[in-house]
C-alpha cells in the first residue's frame, strides 16, 4: 500500500527532529573553540561549492542568474562567517566588573528553518551557519520547487560539520516537504525557535505556532532619486540592483520615485542602461502578465529576465533589454506595476517635491512592504536622515544598490539573508537576523548596594498606643457632658459613632 505523501513527510520531519534534538544535547556541551572550528569548516565547504550550488538552483527553480546566485552563496558563506566568527556564543560571553554582572549564553535547542524558492541555497547556508555558531541544531523544510538544490547545500554543510567533530543528525531536513509537515515542524514540541523566510501566510503561521519565531515580510521597496543626487550613478546602481539574480531578493527596488527636476535626465540614463519603457497597449499587456488576479503577483514571472517576461506578455523588446519600466501614478493593488514584482520590472513615479515623494513612498509601502526597506539617492545627508525618521521601514539604504546594501554586502549592516520588518511589518525585530537572535543570555548579578527596609519601631508602637488612650479619654469626656433620654440616640451607639470618626481621622 502506498503511503500518503503527507504521512511520509511528517514522519521524516519527526525523525529529523528527534535526531537533531539528541545531537544538539551533545553539541551544547562543546567549547567555543570546538564550535568555531566546525562553523569555519562549514563556511569554507559552502564557499567552495558556491558555483555548483548556484547552477543547481537555477536549473531546478528556473529562476535567477547562475553568476549572481554564486555571489549570493559566497556572501552567505564567507561574508556571514567573517561577521560572526569572533562572537562569543557559548558559556561566559561578557563580564562587567563594575556592575558585577556576568553574562552567560546558552542555545535555544533546535531551529526550524523554512527556506524560500527565490534564494534556496544561500538561505540554507546562512541559516545553518548562524544556527551552528549559536550552539543549536537545525531542521530545514525546503520549498517544494527548490528541494534538491536546498538539500544539496545542506549536505555540503552537514558533511563539513561531521568531518571536524559535529554529532551526526545536528543538521536535518525534509526530502519531500509538504505544507502539513512544515506546519507540524513549526509546532512540534522538539522545535525551540523558528526562522521563517517566505510569504505572508507562512510568516503568520510561524508567529501563531506558539514558538519563538523570526519571520520576515515582503519588501515592496521604493527608491527615491532626490534632486541633488548623482543621477547617472543612481540609475546605474538601480538597474544593476534590479537585474541582480533577476530581482529575486526581497530588498530589490520595486518602484522608482523621481524628483520632477531630474526626471528627464533620469529617463535618458535609464534608456542608456537598456531599460525598455512600455505604455498604452504594451503596458496593459504587461499588467496582465504581472498580476492576472488583482493584488496577486504571477509566480511565473518571478526570477525571469526582462526579455522572457516580455515574450510571455507578447511584447517585442530589444534582445539586450535589462529592465521593463512603465510610468505609474496609482497607489493601489489594482495597479500591477505598483506591487512587489520580484523580477526586473519597475514602476516610475514622478514626485513634485520631497514631501510628495514621501507620500508616494508611504503609499507604495502600504501596498505590502511596510517595515522592510527603502532606498534613497541624494547628496544631502539631512534629507536621508529625514526619510529615515519618517518612513515606516527598518532599513534605509543610501547611494548604493538596495539589493546589496540591505543584506550587508555594500553597507555596514550585518550580513544576513533574513531581514526583519519590525513592528511596522508585524515582526518581532527589524534587525538583519544573525547569531545573537538564536542564543539566550542569562545574567549572574552580585550585590552592589545595600538597601534598608523601613520597619515599624517600638517607639512608634508606644506613640500609637498613647494616642489611642487619648482618643478614648476624649470620647469619655464628650459622653460625660451629654444627657440622654428615650428620644435621643442610644449612649452606646453614640460611643461607637464617635470612636469610628476618630479612628478614621487617626488613620
Amino acid at each position: 500500500m502506498r503511503l500518503d505523501k503527507d504521512v511520509l513527510s511528517i514522519q521524516e520531519m519527526r525523525n529529523a527532529l528527534n535526531k537533531a534534538h539528541r545531537a544538539q544535547k551533545v553539541y551544547e556541551t562543546f567549547s567555543q573553540q570546538q564550535i568555531d572550528r566546525i562553523v569555519k569548516n562549514v563556511a569554507d565547504a559552502a564557499f567552495r561549492s558556491s558555483e555548483r550550488l548556484a547552477e543547481m538552483a537555477v536549473e531546478e527553480t528556473k529562476m535567477g542568474v547562475v553568476l549572481h546566485k554564486k555571489m549570493k552563496n559566497e556572501v552567505s558563506s564567507r561574508n556571514v562567517y567573517e561577521s560572526i566568527k569572533d562572537e562569543k556564543t557559548i558559556g561566559v560571553i561578557h563580564r562587567d566588573h563594575h556592575a558585577k554582572i556576568t553574562e552567560i549564553a546558552y542555545p535555544f535547542g533546535v531551529v526550524a528553518a523554512i527556506i524560500p524558492t527565490t534564494n534556496p541555497t544561500s538561505t540554507a547556508i546562512f541559516k545553518t551557519l548562524i544556527s551552528l555558531k549559536s550552539g543549536n541544531g537545525i531542521v530545514v523544510s525546503p520549498h517544494p520547487r527548490a528541494t534538491n538544490c536546498t538539500i544539496e547545500a545542506l549536505k555540503v554543510c552537514n558533511e563539513a560539520a561531521i568531518e571536524v567533530g559535529a554529532p551526526e543528525g545536528l543538521i536535518g531536513w525534509i526530502t519531500n516537504p509538504t505544507l502539513e509537515a512544515t506546519t507540524q515542524l513549526m509546532k512540534h514540541k522538539l522545535t525551540n525557535v523558528i526562522l521563517a523566510t517566505g510569504g505572508i501566510g507562512l510568516v503568520r503561521a510561524a508567529y501563531s505556532s506558539g514558538k519563538p519565531a523570526y519571520g520576515v515580510g515582503p519588501g515592496n521597496v521604493p527608491v527615491y532619486i532626490e534632486k541633488t543626487a548623482n543621477v547617472a550613478k543612481a540609475i546605474k546602481n538601480i538597474v544593476d540592483s534590479k537585474t541582480f539574480d533577476n530581482g529575486t531578493i526581497c530588498a530589490t527596488e520595486q518602484a522608482l520615485v523621481v524628483d520632477q527636476h531630474v526626471k528627464e535626465l533620469a529617463i535618458r540614463e535609464l534608456k542608456k542602461n537598456k531599460v525598455h519603457f512600455v505604455e498604452s497597449e504594451e503596458k496593459e499587456k504587461m499588467e496582465k502578465i504581472i498580476s492576472p488576479v488583482i493584488g496577486q503577483l504571477n509566480p511565473e514571472i518571478v526570477g525571469k529576465s526582462a526579455v522572457e517576461i516580455s515574450q510571455m506578455a507578447g511584447i517585442k523588446v530589444p534582445v539586450d533589454t535589462r529592465v521593463i519600466i512603465a510610468e505609474e501614478s496609482r497607489l493601489e493593488k489594482s495597479a500591477p506595476f505598483s506591487i512587489e514584482k520580484l523580477s526586473p520590472v519597475l514602476a516610475l513615479f514622478t514626485a513634485a517635491n520631497k514631501e510628495n515623494a514621501k507620500e508616494i513612498c508611504k503609499g507604495l509601502l502600504d501596498l505590502g512592504g511596510r517595515g522592510h526597506s527603502l532606498s534613497i539617492h541624494t547628496n544631502e545627508n539631512q534629507i536621508a536622515e529625514e526619510f529615515a525618521n519618517e518612513m515606516p521601514v527598518s532599513r534605509i539604504i543610501v547611494n548604493t544598490l538596495s539589493t546589496m546594501g540591505a543584506v550587508g554586502a555594500t553597507t555596514g549592516l550585518k550580513p544576513s539573508f533574513t531581514l526583519g520588518c519590525g513592528s511596522y511589518g508585524g515582526n518581532i525585530t527589524g534587525d538583519n537576523i544573525s547569531v545573537r537572535h538564536l542564543m539566550n543570555v542569562k545574567r549572574l548579578a552580585f550585590s552592589t548596594k545595600e538597601v534598608t527596609i523601613p520597619q515599624e519601631s517600638n517607639e512608634s508602637s508606644r506613640s500609637i498606643a498613647t494616642f489611642d488612650n487619648k482618643v478614648q479619654e476624649v470620647v469619655e469626656s464628650v459622653l460625660g457632658n451629654l444627657t440622654f433620654d428615650n428620644n435621643t440616640i442610644d449612649r452606646k451607639e453614640l460611643q461607637l459613632l464617635v470612636q469610628k470618626v476618630v479612628s478614621q481621622i487617626q488613620s
